[in-house]
C-alpha cells in the first residue's frame, strides 16, 4: 500500500518521532552514555519500521520534507550568530593550533574516504559521506550535505552519511578516553586546576548559548527576524557561487552572513538576542533531524554494507592515531593536551556533547582542565561546523 503524507501530517509524525526518542533516551542508559540525539533515536526506530513494512509489502510511506530545508538553514544560521570572534582571543594560541589540527583531521578523513571509495569502485564523492561529513560533522551536517551529494549523482549518500554519523557517536566515546588515559599515565601528567581566563571565556560562552532563561517575545521575534534576514541574504551569496560554478550547501552563505552580523554588532557594542537565536536554532535542529531521519531508506544500504564497515573502521584507526600523536603533541604534550585529545576524539568522530562526555569522565578521575573546557565547546560547538562546511564544499568541487 502506498501512502503519502502532506506537510502538516508529516510534521505531526516528526513530533511523534522526536518525543519517542526523548522518552527512550530518559529510559535507556546506552543512549545517554553515547549522547545520541533524541530525534536520531526516534528516527532510527521509524526507519527500521519503515524497512520492515516495505520488505513485507505492508506499507510504502512517503513524507513531505518541505520544512526540512527551512529548519536546516535556521539551525546553521544560528550557529553563525553564536560564533563571536572575541572567544577566539580568549582561547589564545592553543585554540588556534587546535583549530588547525581540526582542519587537518577533516582533510585526512575526506581524503581517506575518497581514496577507499575509489578502491571499492564507488564514486569518490561517496567518500565525503563516509568522511568528515558524518564524523566531524555529525547528523546535522550529514543531513544537510547528503541530499546535495545525491543531487550530484551519489546514490544513497544521505542514508550512508546518517548511518556513519550514528556509528561515529559511539566510536568517538569508545576510543577517546583510553587513548588520553594512556598518555596521562605513561607521561605522569598532572592537572593544573582552573584559570581565570578560561573561566571568563566559559562565562561568555554560557551567556551566548544558555537557553534555560525565559524567552522574551520581543527578543524572540527579533532573533527570528535576524535569522530569516541572514538566510535571505545568504541565498544571494549562494547564487553568486553558482554563477562561478562552485557547489555550495544552501546554508553556508546564511551562516557566513550570521557570523558577519554577530561580529559587526560586537564591534559596535550592539546587543543582539543571541540566547533567543540559539534557542530557535536548537528547536530547528530537533525537527530538521527528525525529518531527515524519517527520509532514510535502510534497504538501500545492503550493497554498501561491506565497504562502509571497512572504511569506517579505517577512519576510526586514523582518527585515533591522529589525536594520539598529532593533537596531543601540537597542543603542548601536557595534561591539558591529553584532555583536549579526548575531546577531539569525541567530536572528531561524533559531536560536541560526546567530546564533553569524554572530558567529564576523564577529569573526574585525573582532575580539571580549564583550557580544554574552554577550547572544546568554542571550537567544537561553533567554528568546527564552519571549517568543516567550507572544506567539504572545497572537496565536493574538487572531486
Amino acid at each position: 500500500m502506498e501512502l503519502s503524507l502532506n506537510l502538516y501530517q508529516s510534521m505531526a509524525l516528526a513530533v511523534a518521532v522526536f518525543y519517542l526518542g526523548s522518552f527512550l533516551k530518559t529510559r535507556v542508559r546506552f543512549f545517554q552514555r553515547y549522547c545520541i540525539p533524541s530525534p536520531v533515536i526516534g528516527g532510527i526506530i521509524f526507519a527500521v519500521l519503515s524497512l520492515v513494512f516495505y520488505e513485507f509489502g505492508i506499507l510504502n510511506l512517503t513524507v513531505d520534507t518541505t520544512l526540512q530545508s527551512v529548519f536546516m538553514n535556521l539551525f546553521f544560521t544560528s550557529v553563525g550568530f553564536t560564533a563571536g570572534f572575541s572567544m577566539l582571543k580568549k582561547g589564545g594560541k592553543t585554540l588556534v593550533i587546535f583549530m588547525a589540527a581540526v582542519a587537518a583531521l577533516i582533510t585526512i578523513q575526506n581524503v581517506c574516504g575518497a581514496v577507499l571509495c575509489k578502491a571499492f569502485g564507488l564514486n569518490p564523492l561517496m567518500g565525503l559521506a563516509l568522511g568528515s561529513l558524518p564524523l566531524t560533522g555529525g547528523h546535522g551536517t550529514s543531513s544537510a550535505f547528503g541530499p546535495l551529494l545525491e543531487n550530484m549523482g551519489v546514490e544513497n549518500a544521505l542514508t550512508v552519511a546518517v548511518a556513519a554519523a550514528t556509528y561515529g557517536l559511539i566510536a568517538g566515546n569508545v576510543i577517546g578516553n583510553p587513548l588520553a588515559s594512556r598518555r596521562i599515565r605513561k607521561l605522569n601528567l598532572k592537572s593544573r586546576g582552573s584559570s581565570d581566563v578560561a573561566q571568563e571565556a566559559m562565562d561568555e560562552l554560557k551567556k551566548n548559548t544558555d537557553v534555560t532563561e525565559k524567552l522574551d517575545v520581543g527578543k524572540g521575534t527579533l532573533g527570528l527576524a535576524l535569522l530569516f534576514t541572514a538566510t535571505g541574504i545568504g541565498t544571494l551569496i549562494s547564487m553568486l557561487f553558482e554563477l562561478a560554478h562552485i557547489t555550495l550547501a544552501s546554508y553556508v552563505g546564511a551562516m557566513l552572513v550570521g557570523i558577519i552580523i554577530r561580529n559587526v554588532c560586537d564591534r559596535r557594542d550592539v546587543k543582539i538576542p543571541v540566547q533567543e537565536i540559539s534557542t530557535i536554532g536548537s528547536i530547528s535542529l530537533n525537527f530538521f533531524l527528525a525529518l531527515a531521519m524519517m527520509g532514510m531508506k535502510l534497504y538501500q544500504l545492503a550493497d554498501l554494507a561491506m565497504p562502509m564497515i571497512v572504511i569506517l573502521l579505517v577512519q576510526t584507526v586514523l582518527t585515533g592515531l591522529f589525536v594520539y600523536f598529532i593533537t596531543f603533541n601540537l597542543c603542548g604534550r601536557d595534561y591539558d593536551a591529553a584532555v583536549l585529545s579526548a575531546g577531539h576524539c569525541g567530536f572528531g568522530m561524533g559531536a560536541t556533547p560526546n567530546a564533553m562526555a569524554n572530558m567529564d569522565s576523564l577529569t573526574q578521575v585525573y582532575g580539571p582542565s580549564a583550557k580544554a573546557y574552554l577550547i572544546i565547546p568554542v571550537c567544537g560547538g561553533f567554528f568546527t561546523d564552519i571549517i568543516n562546511s567550507l572544506l567539504i564544499t572545497a572537496f565536493m568541487n574538487f572531486l
